[in-house]
């Protein structure tokens, strides 16, 4: 604890003394939305994806949402993934289990009055939210079983969106 108040006072030091930066964009560099368009674009990025990895399983239309160097944890299943080739392996087995006729079948549900969005200057978006997780055996009737929280990292390159880091995590059932 004696450590706590030279530590905050060395941190407040040392970023009041990074360099201003200019009211103008450099060459290449991020520029994005104001706050209220930005979470809007987020949240579209956000439902895209997970309707492709939990419904459509359309891998063409993933593979350009995924950083090359995306990375994955979940507090269940460790690090699943560290690339967008693990990411996209791994969709396309669970895309494959779930086209049998009385396979289990999952839909992610985000609980919108839990989502914000946060601009990370010159790269892109910070997402943190909770979703609700329903599951259905075949064709059979639907049940919301879990719920969990989660951080996404967005990266804005080359004009599109793409997911960077994936934080998954307290993961509980439903009563």
């Amino acid at each position: 604890m004696r450590f706590a108040i030279p530590l905050a006072f060395g941190l407040a030091c040392c970023l009041h003394a990074l360099p201003a930066r200019s009211a103008e964009p450099a060459a290449g560099q991020v520029v994005l939305p104001a706050p209220e368009e930005l979470k809007r674009i987020i949240r579209e990025q956000d439902r895209a994806l997970f309707a492709i990895t939990f419904e459509t399983c359309d891998i063409e239309a993933l593979k350009p949402m995924l950083a090359d160097d995306l990375e994955f944890y979940h507090d269940k299943g460790g690090l699943v993934a560290r690339s967008a080739a693990d990411f996209i392996a791994i969709t396309e087995k669970n895309c494959a289990a779930r086209a049998a006729p009385d396979a289990w079948r999952s839909r992610r549900e985000l609980i919108e009055s839990s989502l914000q969005v946060d601009p990370i200057p010159g790269y892109g978006a910070m997402e943190i939210g909770e979703h609700r997780f329903h599951e259905r055996q075949g064709d059979g009737p639907e049940k919301a079983v879990g719920i969990a929280g989660f951080s996404q990292v967005w990266k804005f390159e080359d004009g599109r969106w793409k997911i960077s880091r994936v934080l998954s995590y307290g993961h509980r059932p439903l009563p």
